[in-house]
C-alpha cells in the first residue's frame, strides 16, 4: 500500500496504550511488568498481546526448536481481536460513520515500512527476497542466503531464490515452481482474485479463504509459512442501512447494504517478540485493502495460534 494512503488509517496518541505512545522502546521498568495497570488503559486492545506474553512466560512449556534456541511456548492460547475501524457515532450498530484504523503495537517497535513493502511483495507474487532486500527491507535475506540454501537442500536455487512461498501460494496456487525468474501468469489459483471477486459477488460464501499452506511444495520452500491461512467474513448487521428502511426490507435492498469485513487469520507458528506484532500489522492492512477493493467497512482481525513461544534468548 502507497505511504499516503496510509493516511486513512490512523493510529492517534489517545488510542494507543501509556506510556509508550511516542512508539519509542520501553524503559526495563516497563518492560519488567506486563500486568495492565489502571493507569495504563487495561481495555485496550494492546494488552491482550501482553497478557498474553506474561501467560507463556508464567505458564508456558520449555521446548527444544529447529533453531536451537529453545522457547517458552503454549498451544492454542485464547485468540486476539483488534477493531480495524474506530466508531464515531453513539450508534452501536451503525457502520456509516468510523474511522479506519491499523492496530500497530506500540510496546515495541514494529517496521511499519517493511510491513508494507513485505505485504505488497507477497501481493506482487514475488518469490525473490532481492527486491525486498534493494528496498532496504532485510527480513528475508537469512533465508534467501547462500549458505542458508544450502543446508536445507536447495543449493540448486540463486540466491534469494525462496521458492514457492507465500506470494507464489497466494497468486499461483498449484502451479509448477520452477525458479524465482519463471512468469507465471495464468498458472495456478489467484487466491487474492478470488477473494476479491467473491467478497464482490458473493459476500456470505463460506469459502472466503487464502491459504499459503499446500503440502506439496513445502519441501521447495526455504521456510514453510508460519501465517498460513486466512478466512473472511463480510458481516451485514440489521442497524447499517443507508436509507433507513425497515426490518423487513426486501432481500434486494439488504444486498445493496455497504457489509463490514473481518479477517480471522490462523498462524501455526508464533514468535511473540519479533513475528506475531508484524503479523497482527500486516493482515490488519491486507483486510483494509480487501475492504477497500471491494468497497466494504474494515471490521475486525481474529488472530488464532498454534505454537505462541518466546523465545529464550529474548527473556
Amino acid at each position: 500500500m502507497p505511504q499516503s494512503d496510509m493516511q486513512t488509517v490512523p493510529i492517534t496518541p489517545s488510542e494507543t496504550p501509556k506510556p509508550n505512545d511516542s512508539l519509542t522502546p520501553p524503559t526495563p521498568a516497563q518492560s519488567a511488568s506486563l500486568s495492565p495497570s489502571p493507569n495504563h488503559n487495561p481495555s485496550h486492545e494492546e494488552h491482550q498481546y501482553l497478557r498474553l506474553i506474561r501467560s507463556i512466560l508464567e505458564t508456558g512449556e520449555h521446548r527444544p526448536d529447529r533453531t536451537g534456541t529453545g522457547t517458552c511456548s503454549l498451544f492454542a492460547p485464547p485468540q486476539l481481536r483488534f477493531s480495524l475501524s474506530k466508531r464515531t457515532t453513539s450508534n452501536p450498530t451503525s457502520t456509516s460513520s468510523r474511522t479506519p484504523v491499523l492496530p500497530l503495537l506500540t510496546t515495541k517497535r514494529v517496521f511499519l515500512r517493511a510491513v508494507i513493502a513485505e505485504l505488497l511483495w507477497f501481493i506482487s507474487g514475488s518469490t525473490s527476497s532481492l527486491p525486498l532486500s534493494e528496498a532496504g527491507v532485510k527480513i528475508w535475506d537469512g533465508n534467501g542466503s547462500r549458505e542458508y540454501l544450502d543446508s536445507v537442500g536447495l543449493s540448486h536455487r540463486a540466491v534469494g531464490d525462496l521458492g514457492p512461498v507465500y506470494g507464489f501460494q497466494w497468486r499461483h496456487f498449484g502451479a509448477e515452481y520452477i525458479d524465482a525468474q519463471t512468469d507465471y501468469t495464468g498458472q495456478g489459483v489467484d487466491q487474492i482474485a478470488e477473494v476479491v471477486r467473491k467478497l464482490k459477488e458473493n459476500p456470505y460464501d463460506r469459502r472466503i479463504i487464502l491459504s499459503a499452506w499446500n503440502p506439496a511444495d513445502l519441501k521447495k520452500m526455504a521456510l514453510p509459512p508460519c501465517h498460513m491461512f486466512a478466512q473472511f467474513y463480510v458481516s451485514f448487521p440489521a442497524g447499517d442501512r443507508d436509507d433507513g428502511g425497515e426490518e423487513n426490507e426486501d432481500q434486494n435492498e439488504k444486498e445493496k447494504r455497504k457489509g463490514t469485513l473481518s479477517c480471522q487469520l490462523y498462524q501455526r507458528s508464533c514468535d511473540m517478540g519479533l513475528g506475531v506484532p508484524f503479523n497482527i500489522a500486516s493482515y490488519a492492512l491486507l483486510t483494509h485493502m480487501l475492504a477497500h477493493a471491494a468497497d466494504l467497512h474494515p471490521g475486525t482481525l481474529i488472530h488464532t495460534m498454534g505454537d505462541a513461544h518466546v523465545y529464550l534468548d529474548h527473556i
